[in-house]
């Protein structure tokens, strides 16, 4: 039997959240730092606003909660 758990797939981390969880989950899966993917999204916030406002907002109604 094939254990679905154990899969490492995009969610949000609402343990380990700020606003929403979804850049502690990016880290979680990307296996970085929750404090360095929070300040490359702050950094691509500043560079692009709008298209990151959509793109984090998006990520909230999409990515499903663990």
């Amino acid at each position: 039997m094939r254990q679905y758990f154990d899969v490492n797939r995009l969610h949000r981390d609402t343990l380990n959240s700020k606003i929403s969880g979804v850049c502690a989950g990016l880290a979680k899966h990307w296996e970085q730092p929750r404090w360095l993917v929070r300040v490359a999204a702050l950094v691509c916030l500043v560079m692009l606003p709008v298209a990151t406002a959509v793109a984090y907002f998006m990520a909230v109604l999409l990515l499903p909660t663990r």
